[in-house]
């Protein structure tokens, strides 16, 4: 089984650890130096299934300013913000229009209530309580009204976080002192700070002193955008933050000094800042950028406070003589004046980004790589989060669907920092509770939990998605694991298909091996050339043309070979087959090179499962004349599919059992758009050309064939975007009535399409949404369509989540009245295409429920990796989809034969959907699926032939190389023979010369003994 691994990330963090506990310098920078050996699928990096500690505080917050209103209402003072607002440059602009916390204090105490939070996090208005911001004598009503806050909330047991500056200066300190430039405020800032320390400090134990300084300092005297609207140079905003800090420390000291003893509460500062990713993580001077990022704006006021107590040095070196100075007596005074890092992580951090300081790098909003910047540059402080959450337009009202994902994705982030990085992070603080007045985009923008309408007297504070979801987390306390079958070791029958799904093989029509059926000789290089040479006279015996003489043939078998597959699923090629579409132009050379890919997988012990029609996005895949003729939505297409299904039945049935008619038909709707009656007409007649094909086959061969047939349907299972809004329940399952049951039901249940496509379409047509129409099957087409299926054969590839968006026109798109939200939190390919494992058992179990316990086939399931070797997200998928379908096999009683994977081989563009690249270079991914095979799923321990009876012989493991070079050496044979003859033709010569030679010299040595004698005597 694949075990996913935490190496690369595990490593880093240790590094990092032993760090700190070694007490060296560390650096935010290692953030930025990924892992380049990190797995896309490392389990560190996933949605985190676990739960928040004990005790951890959730909470939820709100502003003074945005949300009491009643800004003149019992002796209030006016504060920045109510100037700024009522400047020229801001016409439009009003702020009067809250939720009116002030006056209607029960409801939002309901609110908190409705949610169930831990915590609340409010800010005092100094000018409510001090309307010229002196702190002389206090507004009775303005300190009734947060004592009454205060003891509702200990009531209630919600712990009380106070913020003492949330932005709204008494506009008297401003036209006084100039506001924060004025070191005085300081003084006046510290003697506020002091008063609500004796006045609520026995209810409050946790303390912020000023939120997000940088936000006052750099937008309220740099920008202008913030009040009081000052656009000075670059050094009087650097002043404004040095005051900021030492008002803060300074406040730190007397709480630590005066009120920590009786009251033992904490007293931090809330720091904002973005997250930016380098351009190229190897590019040292992007990384350097990154950190100047980082420094400019959270380090300005961390570092002091947290760090050392001086400005950093990326700061000093760049503002050298704009930047002030604090003397070593300051730097002592200002260093670790925090009880806890208040860290605040909004779109107010990250708007308007051509203000910020992006540096040529990438914002991100990665939680947990900037919590775990801080704790390197920071020493591993105890974090709460102060402020998180999203904005939507301003007429989103209830069904803030997106809010859900990103509040799910900055919560699992925190939750991954906690757990996975020992990150010490206490409190999380949902932004905001209540709809209200957000700053530079006044009114146009909401960020409430609760919806309220600012032009109703009564002002209801209405629960949102947002709302529902975060109720739900903090009820489980994070994201506990939901699955009501855990994985567990199971394996399937060994009857199961194990198959691979390529689509449309190429016919060659020529062999490529010619040299066995060419009777010449020919000799190579005679005259230096490189070149063969036709020996003239010389003619030799040929044998007939074989499947292997086919080079892609073998090439695939080689492929095949490897996977250890049962099943191998291909598509034909119609407009090769029978070019004009009629049966008098069979190609009969395409015709044998397809029964010779199926002859020879069978010889591999490879079944085929062929598609009969394939069509795609890229080629309707029609013979050209029927193409030209109106396609699928011309009746003479349908009789020519009959009839071209019946040739291939013919043909090859004799070798195959498993038939697809036509591949994911209920997809043709993106060719078939001109209109919604194209669409649906040519569905119809898509649906009785398969019919027919079935019957066909029932009628004449299916007998003597023994196969089955049915036709793939593409089927991704449905979720609503948002589950908390009964429109988007509703539009998921309207989903899968549109792209499933419209071909399915006719089929496998009633003859006719479904009763709720038909019902929707008649509700828009009385709307005057569209005038679209389902054709409607004759009372013989019912008959013939229904039951017209052995099996149900699904392509599974994705879950969509869908959200109901009301669409007006006469197209299939606009039929269905849905939109689909991307879901970042789940595993996504290089396609954006989600890794939702239970998305797969979800339709087993759909299909089963609506057309009984039929045979199912997942004939396609897969998902598009970028690696060209270690395909680890082609790994994590299988795995996890197998085990899906195990549990609907196991657990639901589904009646799953078989899977398909997807698919062989990559194309030569991307996305790469192969377990082999172009070139037929294999993936990891394919010893995976092998082991996989092998083992008939995922047993408890690895069996090396589960399937086969332990006292059957093992296979011959030379057996598949054998036969697929079979050619190769039946050449090699014939060599050899020849080499043999022609040694042996050798040796007999030379033996014959060799006796030829012998005798006659035996002859001229050994003469006759007559002679001899007469020769002596003659010479005597």
């Amino acid at each position: 089984m694949f075990v996913q691994r935490r190496n690369g990330m595990a490593a880093l963090r240790a590094l990092f650890f032993v760090q700190l506990v070694l007490g060296l310098d560390t650096d935010g920078r290692a953030m930025w130096k990924k892992d380049p050996s990190l797995s896309p699928v490392n389990e560190t990096q996933l949605f985190l299934y676990d739960t928040f500690p004990p005790k951890f505080l959730w909470g939820v917050g709100t502003s003074a300013f945005q949300v009491e209103g009643s800004q003149q209402k019992d002796g209030k003072g006016p504060s920045i913000w109510e100037r700024f607002i009522q400047s020229p440059l801001r016409t439009g602009s009003r702020f009067d229009d809250s939720s009116d916390s002030y006056t209607l204090l029960e409801k939002d105490l309901m609110a908190l209530d409705f949610l169930g939070v831990s915590s609340y996090h409010f800010s005092i208005s100094w000018p409510r309580l001090f309307p010229t911001g002196m702190v002389t004598a206090v507004n009775e009503k303005g300190l009734h009204h947060y004592n009454r806050l205060l003891n509702a909330l200990v009531q209630r047991r919600i712990e009380p976080v106070v913020t003492l500056y949330h932005w709204d200066l008494p506009l008297a300190l401003q036209e006084e002192y100039g506001g924060w430039k004025n070191e005085s405020l300081v003084g006046i800032f510290h003697d506020f700070a002091k008063f609500c320390f004796q006045a609520f400090g026995d209810r409050v134990k946790h303390w912020i002193t000023i939120h997000n300084p940088y936000l006052v300092a750099w937008h309220g005297y740099g920008t202008g955008i913030h009040a009081p609207g000052e656009w000075r140079e670059r050094a009087a905003v650097y002043t404004v933050g040095h005051n900021l800090i030492k008002a803060h420390a300074r406040i730190w000291h007397h709480y630590d000094q005066h009120f920590r003893p009786q009251q033992k509460g904490f007293v931090s500062i809330t720091l904002g800042s973005h997250w930016i990713e380098p351009n190229h993580s190897k590019d040292a001077s992007d990384i350097t950028k990154c950190q100047q990022s980082m420094q400019s704006v959270l380090g300005w006021f961390a570092n002091p406070i947290h760090g050392d107590g001086d400005y950093p040095e990326e700061l000093k070196s760049e503002l050298v003589h704009i930047l002030p100075n604090f003397t070593e007596a300051e730097k002592k005074q200002i260093k670790g004046t925090a009880d806890f890092f208040a860290f605040s992580f909004g779109p107010n951090n990250f708007i308007p980004r051509s203000l910020l300081p992006k540096m040529g790098q990438n914002f991100s909003l990665n939680l947990r790589e900037v919590l775990n910047w801080i704790k390197l540059e920071y020493h591993n402080p105890r974090i709460f989060i102060a402020e998180n959450g999203w904005f939507t337009k301003s007429d989103v009202k209830t069904e803030d669907t997106t809010v859900i994902y990103i509040m799910k994705g900055f919560i699992n982030k925190v939750l991954q920092a906690i757990k996975y990085d020992n990150i010490d992070v206490f409190g999380y603080t949902a932004w905001s509770l209540l709809d209200g007045f957000e700053w530079q985009q006044a009114y146009s923008t909401r960020r409430g939990l609760f919806y309220v309408d600012f032009n109703s007297e009564e002002k209801e504070r209405i629960p949102k998605s947002s709302a529902f979801y975060y109720k739900q987390i903090i009820r489980e306390n994070g994201f506990p694991v939901k699955e009501s079958t855990p994985a567990s070791p199971s394996q399937f029958p060994c009857d199961f298909f194990w198959g691979m799904t390529e689509s449309v093989i190429k016919a060659e029509s020529v062999a490529s091996s010619p040299q066995f059926h060419d009777p010449n000789l020919y000799l190579w290089n005679v005259t230096g050339d490189g070149l063969f040479h036709q020996v003239k006279g010389v003619r030799l015996k040929t044998r007939p043309a074989q499947c292997t003489d086919f080079v892609s043939i073998k090439k695939q078998l080689e492929l095949l070979s490897k996977m250890k597959i049962t099943h191998y699923r291909f598509a034909l090629n119609w407009s090769l087959l029978l070019p004009s579409g009629e049966l008098s132009s069979m190609n009969k050379q395409v015709l044998r090179y397809y029964r010779c890919v199926v002859s020879e997988m069978i010889k591999v012990q490879i079944s085929p499962m062929v598609t009969l029609y394939y069509p795609t996005h890229r080629s309707l895949g029609l013979p050209e004349p029927l193409l030209l003729n109106g396609g699928w939505l011309n009746q003479s297409t349908v009789q020519a599919f009959r009839n071209y299904a019946e040739v291939c039945f013919q043909k090859l049935g004799d070798l195959v059992k498993l038939w697809i008619t036509i591949n994911e038909p209920n997809r043709l709707s993106d060719i078939y758009n001109n209109s919604s009656n194209d669409t649906y007409q040519a569905a119809h007649n898509l649906l009785i050309a398969h019919a027919l094909a079935w019957h066909v086959y029932d009628k004449e061969y299916r007998s003597f064939q023994r196969g089955q047939v049915s036709l793939s349907l593409h089927s991704d299972w449905a979720e609503p975007a948002n589950p908390f809004v009964d429109t988007h329940r509703k539009a998921a399952e309207r989903f899968l009535q549109f792209e499933i049951a419209w071909f399915s039901d006719p089929i496998f249940k009633t003859g006719d399409y479904p009763a709720a496509m038909r019902e929707y379409l008649a509700s828009k047509n009385s709307q005057g949404l569209s005038r679209s129409a389902l054709p409607h099957f004759m009372s013989e087409e019912r008959k013939l369509v229904k039951g017209a299926a052995d099996f149900y054969a699904l392509n599974h590839f994705t879950t969509r989540f869908v959200i109901h968006e009301v669409k007006n026109g006469s197209r299939y798109e606009f039929d269905r009245d849905v939109a689909f939200l991307q879901d970042l939190t789940y595993l996504n390919s290089p396609s954006r295409s989600a890794v939702v494992p239970e998305g797969l058992r979800k339709i087993l179990n759909w299909i089963k429920k609506r057309y009984g316990n039929i045979d199912i086939y997942v004939t396609a399931s897969g998902i598009d990796d970028h690696s060209l070797n270690n395909d680890e997200l082609r790994k994590y998928y299988i795995e996890k989809y197998i085990q899906e379908a195990l549990k609907a096999y196991h657990s639901d009683q589904v009646k799953i034969r078989g899977y398909f994977a997807f698919k062989l081989t990559d194309e030569r563009a991307k996305p790469r959907f192969g377990f082999f690249t172009s070139d037929a270079k294999a993936k990891f991914a394919v010893q995976f699926y092998n082991h996989v095979i092998s083992n008939s799923g995922f047993p408890l321990e690895p069996l090396e032939n589960p399937c086969n009876p332990p006292t059957e012989k093992e296979s011959c493991a030379l057996c598949p190389f054998l036969t697929l070079r079979t050619p190769l050496i039946f050449f090699g044979c014939c060599l050899f023979s020849m080499f043999i003859l022609l040694m042996g033709i050798i040796l007999f010569h030379k033996r014959k010369r060799r006796k030829s030679y012998r005798s006659k010299n035996f002859q001229s040595i050994c003469l006759p003994v007559k002679t001899r004698h007469k020769n002596i005597l003659s010479q005597i």
